[in-house]
């Protein structure tokens, strides 16, 4: 095989495992807060990629210390909104995500393409139809939305920092750490008691219920963070910025797939319909897109 087509399996293997993502953390929101789930996850990984950070330059880690901290709200909308609606569903929401940076420059005053606007008709009806689907609009939905609003906010940011980053490893290894950083302080103001005794109770019945869910955890820390991460900056070196946004698209539908066999959740063909217009209005909004990050290290 060429060195194009192994690019080309690479990201679709990345993709499928990002699809198995939103299942996974569904089947946590049951046990854990959205923070906890969050902190575990990105600890682990953080761990992992830990040795990037030797010798990383002062303007890597400070522009992962800011991407960081956006991923941290971009996770916390989106896990939230997990525990109140289908992974499917969520999944299908927060993969709008792509369209938002095209539209932050229509706020800039700049007026839209035309695949812009097509992409923004397809994604509009392809809501209406998962809506009509699986119920009317709820906070999950919101939730989810914010999410996508938050990762669109991200990659822009994204953009600029990875343009001048010396080690572009060194930079996800800091924000996954900052992730892990700011999901333990909001742990410690929020949710962690003050009261010593009732504290030790609280983050003991939380440990014994990650022993619990070891694996699970394992598998997104490890797995979907640390290992996809690095197999996808290996991938996007073989191939072009729209053949990664076009792979990158079918991720939804890997989530739906992955939902209805892991917890049996399933889509009529009305869902199915709106499913296939926001994932073709991603594509259309990605679509000879001139400018796009140099690499997208947000994992799912």
């Amino acid at each position: 095989m060429t060195r194009h087509l192994h690019g080309i399996l690479a990201l679709l293997l990345v993709t499928l495992v990002w699809g198995t993502t939103f299942p996974a953390m569904k089947d946590l929101t049951g046990h854990f807060s959205a923070v906890w789930i969050i902190l575990v996850r990105f600890a682990l990984a953080a761990l992992l990629l830990s040795p990037f950070l030797w010798r990383a330059k002062l303007a890597d880690v400070k522009s992962g210390a800011i991407l960081g901290g956006l991923l941290f709200f971009c996770f916390v909308f989106q896990v939230e909104g997990l525990a109140l609606t289908s992974s499917n569903r969520n999944a299908f929401i927060c993969g709008l995500n792509v369209l938002v940076v095209p539209l932050l420059g229509v706020l800039a005053g700049r007026l839209p393409e035309r695949r812009i606007v097509l992409a923004l008709i397809m994604s509009i009806a392809g809501l209406a139809a998962l809506c009509w689907d699986g119920g009317a609009w709820g906070l999950g939905d919101s939730l989810a939305l914010m999410s996508a609003l938050c990762f669109g906010v991200y990659i822009k940011v994204m953009e600029v920092r990875t343009r001048s980053a010396t080690r572009l490893l060194s930079v996800t290894a800091a924000q996954i750490g900052i992730v892990a950083l700011c999901a333990m302080v909001w742990l410690l103001a929020r949710e962690v008691p003050a009261d010593a005794a009732e504290r030790g109770a609280r983050i003991g019945g939380v440990v014994s219920a990650i022993g619990q869910h070891v694996w699970n955890f394992a598998y997104l820390g490890v797995i979907a963070t640390a290992a996809i991460i690095s197999l996808q900056t290996w991938g996007q070196s073989r191939t072009t910025a729209n053949e990664a946004a076009v792979v990158y698209a079918f991720e939804p539908a890997a989530a739906a797939f992955f939902g209805y066999f892991w917890l049996g959740e399933a889509m009529t063909a009305r869902g199915w319909l709106g499913g296939l217009l926001l994932i073709s209005g991603m594509i259309v909004s990605q679509w000879n897109s001139e400018r796009r990050p140099a690499a997208a290290l947000a994992p799912e």
